[in-house]
């Protein structure tokens, strides 16, 4: 059994030494530079373009502006294709904008033999703009009055969606209702992954190659071709190692405009290599999300009706437009059951940069608003957090009506269980109670809820290849990505497991090249592990199947009375082993009587969805006179089904937990409200979240067996993002008896409602 052990990953040591290769290393230097000119306003419209001292700068190939485009309209989102124009993503970008919606939206683009030049170039360039008025808050963009930002969606609404069940109105009319109400804000924030964006294109025999840092390889380059509008089959998208993507790779970036200079320059190499600053708002963000909630308590604690309003800013183009605030909308009556809700949530454009999938995908902000309200509520009527949650969370049995997903297990109760006793909860719980001073401890916790893939949203398939080497070994591909998270591992080790052979003799293609790679959508919605363990599976299955029928031919035996274990051809009624799977390769691929080459190749289409469950629990120490905030500890307890590599999953873990106390603590993307420039777009100025920020983060897991899935697992890579930076304002709650309605959890946060609480 291999499945469940924490083998060592099979990139670690090239990645270790320096060895593994990533999109810029392949890069051939000859390449020529592309560099982005950026709009300096944050509404309206080019009037004119002075390209002339940039195009007299030594080295300069070609500029081109926002009118040399073509004007076809792309979508850019990583989501499965459909033949359902309802259901297609939203093509509102060009491959440059004449109509600027955000500051630092793409004008022209300089192509230079050098950077300097590119650089140099890029600066020179004269550009006549045509001003609006831009507006950077979602509610403020739905107002009759604001700017219209794109044309085709009045009041700036790129969607609506909606949930209703009991009878809203008629239940807050019960006598000796609690009403409690809360105005909840997330902030935009940035994926910040090590390896910025970056890709390169050349044209080969009449077609487009680009060679990208990208999470979805096949889907770019169905958006290569809609956007430059030819066959989708003349492009070829190739992914090597990536350094990190968060989401922020989940769509076709500057793919498509890379293409199209290749090809307006004869099919000549060039490249787009993102700085930093152009990452964080030329690339993708975090939706801010703005949540209303009232809940309805009766007496005895019980709920008796909830609403939830929520506005998510979406920026200047639709990217992964409505699905995110919806899917967190979604979560709200799932987690905790009541029979009388109403929820709707809005989606709308602001001149702000474009937001997109990030890691939790709108869970995080759900998380953050629900849970947060939960202890306003217990805070209102005196109720215990946990045993308050415990009375109110989705119970074992539930059955969500549209995924049809169900929840299997008493897993809520299980994690917090283990939760109370890694975090020592309730002794600190008691401990902390009536604190007075002005440095003060406290505890609290969240709970969240998760999806595993997204079926029946949209298309879930996965493919797989595998191919018997001569010395008995495989070579496997998949269209789904390694993006640094060790899905290579645990493919492998699923695939070792399926077939019968050592996990060493299973080599994985890391890098997707759609022109052999078998087709998939690609990393996102912590969907790898679980899609693609059914392709894995049945392919395996297949390919086992195949070895055995020619080793009927070798051994002489039935075969029923064969398999393969550890490698070796072995006959099942006394456990004899026959041959080595190695000498069956061999004999398969150079006998002269019958010559075979070995391979199995499937897709499996998935119409099944998995619930993911866990918590946090945090421990703050808040210096009250400074506003400061102290994390002491932070506990994450997870059932995401069975572990395929425990060492992985912790690691997935420990991760996510830091972008949850960078959410929770200090990480924003602020802009000026008089330009609507991003004011700290670097890694100086953005206060992420470090080591020196992080007390030891504890982790552990509870292991129900999700029965829908060939190996019992499911949702692991986006969770561990989701209930960190509530439990982090609970805490805060818990200590100091102050609400704070937004995150960050900034000191001038603080001073505001310190003040008003009167403890300054």
């Amino acid at each position: 059994m291999v499945v469940g052990k924490s083998v060592t990953r099979v990139d670690a040591y090239d990645k270790a030494t320096g060895r593994a290769k990533y999109t810029d290393d392949l890069c051939d230097k000859s390449a020529l530079v592309a560099r982005i000119k950026h709009s300096e306003i944050a509404h309206g419209f080019v009037k004119s373009v002075d390209t002339a001292a940039a195009e007299a700068i030594p080295g300069v190939v070609k500029v081109f502006t926002c009118f040399d485009v073509p004007d076809v309209p792309f979508p850019t989102a990583g989501h499965p294709w459909s033949t359902d124009p309802h259901h297609q993503d939203v093509a509102d970008r060009l491959l440059l904008n004449r109509h600027v919606r955000y500051y630092g939206d793409d004008v022209c683009v300089v192509v230079a033999e050098n950077e300097v030049a590119a650089a140099q170039a890029e600066r020179a360039i004269r550009v006549e703009y045509e001003e609006l008025p831009f507006v950077l808050d979602a509610q403020e963009a739905m107002k009759p009055d604001a700017p219209q930002i794109q044309e085709k969606f009045p009041g700036n609404i790129l969607g609506h969606s909606s949930v209703r069940k009991g009878d809203y109105e008629t239940a807050i009319q019960e006598p000796g209702l609690i009403k409690v109400e809360g105005w909840y804000d997330t902030p935009t924030v940035q994926h910040c992954h090590i390896e910025n964006h970056v890709c390169y294109a050349q044209m080969e025999a009449g077609r487009i190659i680009v060679t990208s840092s990208t999470q979805i390889p096949h889907i770019v380059r169905r958006v290569v071709g809609q956007a430059l509008n030819i066959p989708w089959g003349k492009v070829r998208i190739v992914k090597p190692y990536i350094g990190g993507g968060f989401g922020n790779k989940q769509d076709a970036l500057y793919e498509p405009l890379c293409a199209w200079l290749s090809y307006m320059l004869g099919g000549r190499l060039v490249k787009i290599d993102c700085s930093r600053e152009e990452t964080f708002v030329s690339n993708r963000v975090r939706h801010a999300i703005r949540s209303h909630i009232i809940s309805w308590v009766r007496p005895d604690g019980t709920f008796a009706a909830r609403k939830l309003e929520c506005f998510s800013n979406q920026g200047a183009y639709a990217s992964h437009g409505h699905g995110v605030t919806a899917k967190g909308m979604n979560a709200f009556p799932q987690l905790y059951p009541c029979d009388n809700v109403e929820c709707d949530s809005y989606t709308v454009y602001t001149n702000r940069p474009a937001a997109g999938a990030m890691r939790g995908y709108g869970i995080p902000q759900a998380m953050f608003a629900g849970e947060a309200h939960i202890d306003d509520v217990c805070k209102a009527i005196g109720a215990d957090p946990v045993d308050f949650r415990r009375s109110h969370v989705m119970p074992q049995g539930y059955v969500d009506g549209f995924s049809k997903n169900e929840n299997y297990y008493d897993t809520f109760n299980q994690v917090m269980d283990k939760g109370l006793i890694l975090s020592d909860f309730r002794r600190k719980q008691k401990e902390y109670a009536n604190q007075t001073g002005p440095v003060r401890r406290g505890v609290g916790m969240a709970l969240f809820w998760y999806n595993t893939a997204v079926w029946p949203i949209s298309l879930e398939s996965s493919s797989c290849r595998m191919v018997l080497n001569q010395d008995g070994s495989i070579q496997m591909q998949t269209g789904e990505t390694e993006i640094g998270q060790g899905c290579d591992t645990a493919f492998a080790q699923m695939a070792a497991e399926a077939l019968g052979i050592p996990v060493e003799d299973v080599h994985p293609v890391s890098t997707q090249d759609t022109d052999v790679t078998p087709f998939g959508t690609g990393a996102y919605a912590s969907r790898q592990t679980y899609i693609g363990g059914f392709a894995i599976k049945q392919t395996a299955t297949l390919l086992k199947e195949r070895i055995l029928r020619y080793a009927k031919e070798l051994t002489r035996q039935d075969v029923s009375l064969l398999d393969i274990r550890d490698g070796k051809i072995v006959r099942t009624s006394d456990g004899r082993e026959l041959m080595t799977l190695g000498e069956l390769a061999t004999e398969a691929l150079y006998s002269l009587e019958h010559s075979e080459h070995l391979t199995a190749e499937s897709t499996y289409q998935i119409k099944n969805n998995a619930y993911s469950f866990g918590c946090s629990f945090a421990e703050v120490e808040v210096d009250i006179p400074l506003c400061k905030v102290k994390l002491l500890n932070l506990v994450n307890v997870h059932d995401c089904g069975t572990l395929i590599n425990p060492q992985l999953a912790e690691a997935q873990v420990h991760g996510g937990m830091s972008m949850a106390i960078g959410y929770g603590l200090s990480e924003e993307l602020k802009f000026d409200p008089k330009t609507g420039r991003a004011l700290n777009n670097n890694l100086l100025d953005y206060k992420l979240s470090t080591f020196m920020d992080h007390p030891d983060l504890t982790v552990d897991f509870v292991e129900n067996a999700e029965p829908t899935s060939p190996y019992g697992t499911k949702a692991l890579g986006e969770p561990p993002a989701c209930s960190g930076a509530p439990a982090i304002r609970n805490a805060i709650l818990n200590a100091t008896g102050v609400a704070v309605d937004r995150a960050p959890v900034t000191p001038h946060i603080l001073f505001d409602r310190f003040t008003e609480a009167g403890l300054l």
